[in-house]
């Protein structure tokens, strides 16, 4: 099956005086139609220069930025790790139970 990895911006912390965003929270979830594993990190930014207004942001622009900051070998660990965990729900390595308990 095909994995859908999708990034999004959970929350943004910024200065409210000029809108400057200092920290981007965000999520990365995959599935494959059958299984979902997701992760959640944090990432700063430096001031820029030029600030993009606030309100003009876009969570496109935002997570450009994240992965921008990561850096794409970064992105593909975590793209990487959340299949490895689709590919462990879908066939488990280890399991927990009783050889005497049967369901």
């Amino acid at each position: 099956m095909a994995t859908t990895t999708t990034w999004n911006i959970a929350s943004l912390d910024r200065e409210t005086a000029d809108g400057y965003v200092f920290t981007a929270h965000y999520t990365v979830n995959a599935t494959d139609e059958t299984y979902k594993s997701g992760a959640y990190g944090s990432i700063g930014f430096e001031r820029p220069e030029t600030l993009v207004p606030f309100a003009d942001l876009t969570e496109e622009t935002v997570v450009g930025w994240v992965k921008d900051l990561l850096t794409a070998e970064k992105v593909a660990e975590v793209e990487a790790a959340l299949q490895a965990q689709l590919d462990e729900q879908a066939a488990p390595t280890k399991a927990s139970g009783l050889p005497w308990a049967t369901n």
